[in-house]
């Protein structure tokens, strides 16, 4: 190591380009902007906490005030899940099903027909009485539990910009992902594992990693994509083990590499996407031992990996309680590549068969969290990107098979709920008219759930700010209210 310390000083003593010695002999505003991308100085409101351990971006760092949520957990149903087939009963669907509805004036992505009944029964469940799905019969043995909120409206019919809408706070132009803002605040509990995973089995969701991206954030706050469809660990994260050299020559390559790297930052003012890459280096290899460990469901008990069950679905829902209970803040599980919720037809067959493969996993991992005592610190977000609608979809050339059985895009009312984390159980809140075509009654936009999510994390959605291209951006935007009514 002694012959490679002396090449590395004489490397380090290099002359400046002419171009680096022209950027680092200017005026310095430049290096001023991006002192604030890893937190020293002027980059934020929040930079004062960002800059208390300015070696590592995601030290755990204090939220703006007490909140009672420190993690959470995204249940993303990809594709846009029936509310009025799951969370929201509607017995007057029922009544006119197969007749034209006496109001059909709102507008529907493509051209709809008359009134499609459920055809899953609904029962009230636990002191709440709250009426569900049979199709979440396992998840409604928790509803004293569960915040339903049946008055959520987006704003575009479309899967893209609804997801990008849900998952980073603006449909149309490139933002940070909600996880992504959530670790840029907290930071994370163990510097061991990523701060935010995304797990989605089978390969990417629609518009890819733009669900789960840091944009002008630094990147180290991205969240790292896991495809769960894979059980050896080996495969599950690539390249988790090195099997040319042993973990000492490793470190002392690692230790090596991070010296230049460094030394290329420094020249470079400590440039986003180099810091991004040095963390990811030293994540890399902390991870070889702890995610190899977080990952490895064998190690739960037989009954608890029973009570889970064993589709891929189940198998991602408690490696989430295993990467919550060793510290990770941000978890997003999603149901399936592509729209697997996407029912424009066969709706029933579909929904059924979906809501079977992690209806009881749900149900399990309230319950887990219950009784570990991580529930009440941890925030569970269940949903899609939109609803459905009450009508039956007509056949349309590219959306569906011909079949009169399914339902269209609905953004004008659709339910998603909320577990643990501060939020007020056993309540409904708000409701669709008696079709469930729009939200009508205390209306929540994806702007007040985030509000209202960050609210419990400890934050002021208008304060937790990050200044980029001149100006303080934040992920509701210049929308947003704080639903009081949710929180208990």
């Amino acid at each position: 190591m002694k012959d490679t310390a002396v090449n590395f000083q004489q490397y380090i003593s290099l002359p400046a380009t002419r171009r680096e010695f022209l950027h680092r002999s200017g005026t310095g505003l430049g290096a001023l902007g991006l002192a604030s991308v890893m937190g020293q100085g002027t980059g934020s409101t929040h930079a004062a906490t960002i800059a208390a351990d300015a070696t590592s971006p995601m030290s755990s760092k204090p939220s703006q005030y007490a909140g009672k949520a420190k993690h959470v957990i995204h249940i993303f149903l990809n594709g846009g899940p029936s509310h009025v087939d799951t969370f929201d009963p509607k017995p007057s669907l029922t009544k006119y099903s197969g007749q034209v509805l006496p109001t059909t004036n709102l507008p529907t992505e493509r051209k709809t027909g008359a009134a499609m009944g459920s055809p899953f029964k609904f029962a009230k469940y636990g002191q709440s009485g709250i009426e569900v799905s049979e199709l979440f019969n396992h998840t409604a043995q928790h509803m004293d539990d569960i915040c339903v909120i049946r008055s959520m409206h987006a704003e575009v019919p479309n899967h893209e910009p609804s997801l990008m809408l849900m998952n980073c706070g603006d449909g149309r132009l490139p933002r940070p992902s909600f996880g992504s803002w959530v670790t840029y605040g907290l930071g994370t509990e163990n510097q061991n594992l990523p701060g935010f995973i995304a797990m989605c089995p089978n390969g990417l969701p629609i518009t890819g990693a733009q669900n789960w991206r840091s944009a002008f954030l630094p990147g180290v706050y991205q969240g790292t994509y896991i495809d769960t469809r894979h059980k050896e660990i080996e495969r599950l994260i690539e390249n988790i083990r090195n099997d040319q050299i042993g973990r000492v020559e490793q470190r002392r390559q690692l230790d090596l590499l991070q010296q230049l790297n460094r030394k290329h930052a420094d020249l470079r003012d400590h440039e986003a996407a180099l810091e991004s890459r040095i963390h990811s280096f030293e994540l890399a290899y902390r991870m070889q031992m702890e995610a190899t460990d977080a990952f490895n469901i064998e190690q739960e008990p037989k009954h608890v990996q029973e009570a889970y069950g064993t589709s891929v679905q189940a198998r991602q829902l408690l490696i989430a309680r295993r990467l919550i209970e060793r510290g990770v803040r941000f978890v997003q599980l999603w149901h399936g590549e592509g729209q697997p919720w996407d029912n424009h037809d066969d709706l029933e067959q579909n929904h059924r068969k979906l809501a079977d493969q992690c209806d009881k996993a749900i149900g399990a991992l309230l319950t887990d969290l219950k009784e570990r005592g991580l529930l009440d610190e941890t925030l569970v977000l269940w949903g899609g990107e939109f609803g459905r609608t009450p009508t039956v979809e007509l056949p349309t050339p590219g959306a569906n098979a011909g079949k009169i059985n399914g339902r269209d895009h609905n953004h004008h009312g659709f339910t998603v709920w909320m577990a643990g984390g501060g939020v007020k159980g056993g309540y409904v809140h708000g409701a669709t008219d008696e079709f469930g075509f729009q939200a009508v009654e205390k209306k929540v936009s994806v702007h007040d759930l985030h509000a209202t999510m960050l609210h419990l994390l400890g934050f002021d959605h208008e304060k937790l700010t990050y200044r980029y291209a001149a100006r303080d951006f934040r992920l509701t935007d210049v929308h947003g209210e704080i639903v009081k009514d949710l929180l208990a």
